[in-house]
């Protein structure tokens, strides 16, 4: 099958290995150049058990003969945790590089259509600068339903900015929380987000709304007001709407009530939208991709595939907007919403 995707690009296996190690989990900062040697803390209880079995017994006297034998069982221990880490780290960087060989990650028909979004965190990445991304958002950011962290949205975008920009200094922040939605999202929002002092909030929002029963227009009404705060913190924006699966189906009124008002509210108030009911439900009806390719059988939540495709959009937006800075177009400031449709 030919290559769609940079996920399905042939890597050096240390580039691999360095995406596969950048690790996320709630209220977790994670430097999305993370050092080889964390390979090691990959290495389970046991197996350190069994190299401890190596060492001499602590009766023995002390002597040249028994710190010989000593060096040697903590040269074979040491030997042996790093090639376990080093067997981990090739079976994720495989199963990363190979999430889209079966099934390609297509952008939307029409192309992605940046208009301006992210200037700040662009200008900073093109100017070389440390940028902090933070992903705000429920249960599809902390990653539910993933087969393992490495495969949450903001780690692929993390590795997927890290690939493009190799040397960049890029930290990304996962403060997601399940079963949240915006009335317990904006009582956390000056610590979850603003005291991080992002470049770039991306804000995952309405999906628990809809499941309950929330009025749309209230939750719009407090998004806009996060914004505001977020905007009067220097930061970029990207919104995120609710996912596209057969729960939110049942519930399709209220879902598309919910769709259009965030699409609204991040037209209003000139920040980035990233239309993910849109974009997953042209997965299906336009791409034929059945669902439970990419929500997994509880009938809400995103698969490896739907996590890693939504992260890969979303991170060739970021990197076109860099590319735009770098060419020294003329964006306007005010214009900065993303339409992948």
């Amino acid at each position: 099958m030919r290559c769609h995707r940079p996920f399905c690009r042939n890597t050096s296996l240390a580039a691999a290995a360095v995406a596969a190690l950048v690790l996320l989990t709630p209220a977790q900062v994670v430097p999305v150049r993370a050092q080889a040697a964390q390979a090691a803390q990959q290495a389970t209880p046991s197996d350190i058990a069994k190299s401890d079995s190596a060492k001499p017994p602590a009766s023995q006297k002390t002597g040249a003969g028994n710190v010989a034998a000593v060096d040697q069982a903590n040269l074979r221990r040491s030997k042996s945790l790093t090639s376990k880490a080093i067997e981990k780290v090739k079976q994720v960087a495989k199963s990363a590089g190979d999430i889209f060989s079966r099934v390609p990650c297509l952008a939307p028909k029409g192309g992605a259509k940046s208009m301006g979004s992210l200037p700040h965190v662009a200008s900073k990445l093109a100017a070389g600068e440390p940028v902090v991304i933070v992903a705000f958002g429920s249960s599809s950011t902390v990653g539910y339903g993933t087969t393992s962290p490495e495969f949450t949205y903001p780690n692929r975008l993390a590795a997927q900015l890290h690939r493009q920009y190799p040397s960049a200094d890029i930290t990304v922040v996962n403060r997601g929380q399940g079963g949240e939605d915006a009335p317990e999202m904006m009582k956390r929002l000056q610590v979850a987000v603003l005291d991080m002092k992002p470049d770039l909030v991306i804000w995952q929002v309405g999906t628990n709304a809809v499941l309950r029963n929330l009025d749309p227009a209230e939750t719009a009404k407090l998004v806009e007001d996060g914004i505001a705060r977020i905007q009067a913190a220097g930061a970029d924006l990207v919104l995120v709407d609710p996912q596209y699966s057969p729960r939110i189906n049942e519930r399709a009124q209220s879902a598309s009530q919910m769709v259009k008002l965030l699409g609204r509210v991040a037209e209003l108030r000139h920040v980035g939208f990233f239309p993910r009911f849109e974009v997953m439900r042209e997965w299906h009806e336009k791409q034929a991709i059945p669902i439970d390719n990419f929500v997994i059988a509880d009938g809400l939540h995103m698969t490896d595939w739907g996590y890693a495709c939504f992260a890969q959009l979303l991170g060739d937006d970021i990197i076109k907007s860099v590319g735009q800075i770098k060419l020294g177009v003329n964006v306007p400031s005010n214009v900065q919403t993303y339409r992948p449709m």
